[in-house]
């Protein structure tokens, strides 16, 4: 693995920070709200025609607001190029300004506005545009607006495409309690973070971004809340290996875990740990999955243990530390968790061992990475899961405050937090994801590619690799999600099975072979 800048990833910006770039780009380059207004909807317009070329019944429901403007704007463009336009309004009002502007100019060039009234009948569109809220609406939907995007989710069988934002989305979190569920958005000006995670991701559908024609020295004094990595970045991380290459440049994994019926999670793990580069890997589990380990995967070194004692030579010879895939609670679990957290190795902590940190104090875990699920990051925060998924970057990045570690959210567009760096979400990964073992598989890969990159002894220094472990759990988290798509494309979601990934991560980890 070469080492990769995440400054490079494409950035999100936050809500406050979109109004800012928007007063910056309007005050040094004499624009005004009416010209990134028409700037939006001609850019919503080519995106409609690209996607949607035949679609000649052209549906918009407005609000009152800018993003309602965007959408007249956009309505006008349609009527003019022939199309037949419905547009819906919420109440009478239009706020003053270019968006009553925008709206006039339709209805003055010929354009039919109608009323949305509770309880109407949905019109027939080939496609509808959500233009209600865009990222002005920061509470739940009610009243009109939400009887309004309830009958356009349940009575409309055609495609949507949401305006900056599915209306009730929050654009800095994801979370909403009910939003237009759009089959494509186009995000103004920049992405916004809750496109990418959580609920937000599920509504917004396939995510595109228009920036409107700024410049780029508009965004240059703005932190962006977080930034995004989709499979195409991968091919920043690998390159292929020298030709002198053996296995002791490439790491050693040891893989800890498998309780007393939980084997196959350390294999999953195990085996994960091989397809994603590593040169060596060990497994330390119970006796009676040692057999099973070496049928499945005969290049494994599986080595019984009872007990922190019987581990800790193996973790004398372990570049890094997987720790957790079907560990247990119990005793043996929580004398091994103890033994490799004082080993002071690069870890990765998962599943089991997890939940045995949860009700200990927390502690700075250094070199370790985190990889929750929703409920195991309420249980190490002592908050419930609700207030994982409000907002998902918070959650990781108190994880990664807490901990003082990487953490990985897992989850709809996982986040990958680190203290004092800005969090990336994954713009990978699927609904197939949801079955036994992906995570196993996730730890392992994160542990190969751990190895990898491990600095020479003596070598690293401490905020060069933090910033190191953080940009390889993007790394990790991106090629198990990419390879969860790659197997779904050839199979579907549904059945989709965490051994299904091993092909494609041999493969999407040697991308110039690819």
């Amino acid at each position: 693995m070469r080492s990769a800048d995440l400054d490079a990833l494409p950035r999100l910006y936050r809500s406050d920070a979109v109004r800012a770039i928007e007063r910056i780009a309007m005050d040094r380059y004499d624009l005004d709200e009416d010209d990134l207004m028409a700037r939006a909807g001609l850019a919503a317009w080519r995106l409609l025609l690209d996607r949607w070329p035949d679609a000649q019944r052209i549906g918009i429901v407005c609000g009152p607001g800018n993003n309602g403007g965007d959408g007249y704007v956009l309505a006008e463009l349609a009527r003019s190029s022939g199309r037949q336009v419905q547009v819906l309004r919420l109440g009478d009002a239009v706020k003053p300004g270019p968006a009553a502007r925008a709206a006039e100019a339709f209805r003055q060039a010929g354009g039919a506005i109608a009323t949305y009234r509770s309880g109407d009948a949905w019109p027939y569109a080939d496609v509808w545009v959500d233009a209600l809220f865009g990222i002005g609406l920061q509470r739940a939907l009610d009243g009109v607006a939400a009887d309004c995007v309830r009958a356009l989710n349940r009575d409309n069988a055609s495609p949507v495409l949401a305006l900056d934002v599915p209306s009730g989305v929050d654009a800095d979190t994801g979370h909403h309690d009910g939003a237009v569920r759009a089959t494509a958005t186009l995000s103004f000006i920049c992405g916004k973070p809750g496109l990418y995670t959580g609920r937000g991701r599920t509504a917004a559908g396939e995510v595109a971004i228009d920036r409107l024609g700024l410049h780029d020295e508009v965004y240059d004094d703005l932190q962006p809340a977080a930034r995004v990595a989709n499979a195409d970045a991968l091919a920043q991380w690998f390159r292929p290996r020298a030709r002198d290459a053996h296995k002791g440049r490439y790491g050693r994994v040891l893989c800890v875990g498998g309780e007393h019926g939980y084997g196959g999670a350390l294999a999953l793990c195990a085996e994960a740990a091989h397809r994603a580069g590593a040169g060596l890997v060990s497994a330390a589990t119970r006796a009676e999955h040692v057999q099973t380990l070496l049928t499945r995967r005969p290049e494994c070194m599986a080595r019984a243990v009872d007990d922190g004692d019987a581990l800790r030579p193996l973790l004398d010879e372990a570049s890094v530390v997987a720790v957790g895939p079907g560990l247990g609670r119990g005793a043996w679990g929580a004398g091994l968790l103890d033994a490799a957290l004082a080993s002071a190795k690069p870890a990765v902590i998962d599943a089991d061992a997890l939940n045995l940190l949860a009700p200990r104090a927390p502690r700075a875990l250094g070199d370790a990475t985190l990889t929750p699920h929703p409920g195991e990051a309420a249980r190490l925060l002592g908050v419930d899961v609700g207030e994982i998924e409000r907002d998902r970057f918070r959650a990781a990045q108190s994880l990664a405050a807490r901990y003082g570690c990487v953490v990985v959210l897992k989850g709809a567009g996982t986040v990958v937090a680190a203290p004092n760096e800005i969090p990336v979400v994954i713009d990978a990964g699927n609904p197939g994801m949801a079955s036994g073992g992906m995570g196993d598989a996730l730890t392992g890969i994160l542990a190969a590619l751990i190895a990898q990159s491990a600095a020479a002894p003596g070598d690293a220094q401490d905020a060069a690799h933090r910033a190191s472990t953080h940009a390889i759990a993007v790394c990790g988290a991106l090629l198990h999600s990419a390879a969860a798509d790659a197997a779904a494309r050839e199979g579907g979601e549904r059945g989709l099975l965490a051994s299904d990934l091993f092909p494609h991560v041999r493969r999407l980890a040697n991308p110039v072979n690819a």
